[in-house]
């Protein structure tokens, strides 16, 4: 079980739990065609997005297999809420995690998805006890696999029109590192 003691700080973020005044920031970047693009869903309208809202609200800690931990990721230098970290607890016995990110694109290529992706790892490997995180991806979302990459994790597979999602046939690659290569960077 993991119920991290937020808010969490990085270098120049802090990660806590989403709250109810978040509604407007995470809109703002939901509604969002770039940001929907390689996602499942389509971009949100307000009343969508609070739906969502709540979910990530209920979402604040990994109690069992299956749950999703959602961290609302803020930038210090300004109080902008500026996307979110997401891990999930795949599997209790052979304890393994997912991480994944959606960071508002007025706040790409700063290194944010990066540094908060970082401390989502760091919950899953030293707070957790995970063996090992996967990171999946549209192949498509070269930016996302950067993010991997310079995270350390290595690139698993590329697995070719494996779904069919917003009426076409999509490929996925999957990222991952283990705990020894965690603790080795």
């Amino acid at each position: 079980m993991l119920r991290p003691d937020y808010p969490l700080q990085t270098e120049r973020l802090t990660l806590r739990p989403f709250g109810p005044g978040d509604l407007a920031e995470l809109y703002a970047y939901q509604s969002l065609p770039e940001v929907a693009r390689f996602l499942y869903w389509e971009p949100r309208d307000l009343e969508e997005s609070r739906v969502f809202l709540e979910q990530k609200m209920a979402s604040t800690a990994l109690e069992r297999e299956g749950d999703w931990l959602v961290a609302a990721v803020v930038w210090r230098e300004t109080g902008a809420l500026i996307g979110e970290i997401n891990l999930q607890w795949r599997s209790r016995e052979h304890r393994q995690g997912e991480i994944g990110y959606i960071f508002n694109p007025a706040y790409h290529g700063r290194g944010f998805a990066t540094e908060a992706a970082a401390e989502g790892l760091r919950l899953g490997f030293e707070e957790l006890g995970l063996h090992r995180v996967v990171g999946r991806l549209d192949a498509r979302n070269t930016a996302s696999a950067r993010v991997l990459e310079r995270l350390g994790m290595r690139r698993e597979a590329h697995l070719v029109e494996n779904e069919f999602v917003k009426g076409e046939w999509s490929s996925e690659v999957v990222y991952a590192m283990l705990r020894r290569e965690w603790d080795a960077r």
